[in-house]
Parts: structure tokens; sequence; C-alpha cells
């Protein structure tokens, strides 16, 4: 397929699963459908990846803790938002998150034109006042954004102190243990039928286990900031993940938000990039930087 083609298939396999996830939660709740989905993906991580436990520091420890922290709550938010409104919308208000890191991470004149336009789409998307979309699924999708931000910083540094992905085997335990009381607490013996198990299996492995491996393979030889532009795209992706499987029409004024903030996203990774070339020696290209794989 292609390094590009693995992402692209990785970002689908993301959202689809994302919308198979929004039919299960009338079954066993949002915070169910978080403690499937990480439960399932964090047993299939451990026994592939099989992590050393001994050998770690303290701060190692803490870092994969706030790791696992930060995943449990961008996905605990980003369920709540899906179960109140439309899949396309909520991706596009949470994908902010990281938008806004890489705004404040260049520090640039030019990254206050790319805010001003992804905050023309917010303002769109809410049609002048949110009047069209849940305000708490507004709420709970900007949530996950600032988690999203979080994840990806700390999800750089569990990279730098642990090998392989045997960081984010153990993070993504830390999330599931932390969420299993929160989905039995909602879900109760529910998560026990059959039906419910076999379709947050689907979601764990749609979500997270497939595109992280796709992931994996195409960082090998995509550069970070080709990468980044592609999952900017992953608000489309929803969209029509949404329309597809939830039959969620968008509206032509929906539609314009969405394309704003999608054009915003990869305005500033490619004001990130010019930066990082400008800061190179004279005739020595800078390597890209490639982040772990990892994402909602």
């Amino acid at each position: 397929m292609g390094p590009v083609g693995l992402v692209l298939a990785g970002g689908i396999s993301v959202q689809f699963g994302g919308a198979l996830a929004v039919m299960l939660i009338p079954r066993a709740g949002a915070l169910g459908v978080v403690t499937l989905r990480l439960l399932v993906a964090a047993i299939v991580l451990l026994v592939v990846c099989r992590p050393r436990l001994r050998g770690h520091s303290r701060a190692d420890w803490g870092t994969v803790i706030v790791f696992g922290v930060a995943m449990a709550a961008m996905n605990g938010l980003f369920y709540q938002s899906v179960a109140r409104i439309p899949l396309g919308p909520a991706v596009t208000l949470e994908v902010l998150g990281p938008l806004a890191l890489s705004v404040l991470a260049s520090r640039r004149a030019v990254n206050l034109v790319w805010a001003a336009l992804a905050l023309a789409g917010v303002f769109l998307l809410g049609g002048g006042g949110f009047d069209s979309l849940d305000p708490l699924g507004v709420v709970f999708a900007l949530g996950a954004g600032a988690m999203w931000a979080a994840y990806i910083v700390f999800s750089s540094r569990t990279g730098r102190r642990f090998p392989q992905a045997d960081g984010l085997a153990l993070a993504m335990a830390v999330g599931a243990v932390l969420f299993l009381p929160l989905g039995i607490a909602e879900s109760g013996t529910k998560l026990l039928d059959p039906v419910t198990l076999a379709l947050g299996a689907g979601v764990a492995l749609l979500s997270s286990v497939l595109p992280y491996t796709l992931e994996l393979l195409a960082l090998r030889r995509l550069p970070a900031p080709t990468f980044a532009i592609l999952m900017s795209l992953e608000p489309a992706i929803a969209a029509a993940a949404g329309f597809v499987i939830l039959d969620q029409a968008l509206s032509a004024l929906q539609s314009a938000a969405i394309a704003l903030v999608i054009a915003a996203s990869m305005g500033a990774v490619r004001t990130q990039a010019g930066r990082r070339r400008t800061k190179a020696l004279p005739g020595l290209p800078p390597g890209p930087r490639r982040p772990r794989p990892g994402k909602r």
C-alpha cells in the first residue's frame, strides 16, 4: 500500500471503529464501551509486546502512568461526546487540541492565521452559538481535544523511556485498570453479554490495535510532517464514517466548518515543518522526528 496508504487505512480504521462504538453505546453505555476497548486493546498489546516490568525508574513509571491517564481520559471524554453529537463534528472539535499544541509550540505570527481559521470553522460548526449541537457534547469533545494534546506530549516522553511499544502497552493497561470500575458501575453485567463483548473487541481492534500497527509500519518510511498532515484529515474521514454507518448527514455549513479546521491543521503542520528546516545546518537536512504511534 505504501506509507501514505497505510496511514489513510489507519485513519479509516479508527473512525469506522468510532462509528461502531456509537452503535454499541446504547447496549453498554459510553463508559462501558471505553472499558471494553481499553481492556481488549491492553490484553492484545501486552501479549504481543510482552513488556519488561523490571529495571525502570520511578520517573519512567510516573511518565507511563500519566500517559495512561491521559489516554483513558481522552477516550472517555470522546465517547461521552459522540453519545450526544454527530461523529464528524465531535472529531473536528477534538482535533483542536493537537492544533492548539502545534500553534503554541511554533510561536510564529503566521500561526495566528491558522488559529483564526480554526476558530472560524468552530464558529460555523456551532451555527454561531452551538444551538444545533448538544452543549455538553461540545464540552466533552473539547475536553477530549485537551487530553489528546496531553496524550501527544506524554506519548513522546514514554517513547523515549521505553523500547519498542512497551510503554504504549503498559499505558493501555493503566487506562484499562482505571476505567474498569467506571464501566462496571455504569454497565454491570451488560459487559458480559457475548454480543457486546464481540462488538467491544471489534472497536478495540479497529480503533487501537490495527491503526497502531499500520502507523508503526508507515512511520518507518514517512516523514513526521507528512504523517501529521495526513492525520489532519481525520475529521473528514469521521464525517464519512458517520454518514455511511450512522446516517449522520452534515449540512453545507458544517461541511465548510470541517474543511476550515482541516485547512488550519495542515497549515500549522507545514509552518512547524518549515521552522524545523530553517534551524537545520546548511547542507544537512534534518531527519524527521517520528512520533510513536498512538491515537484515540
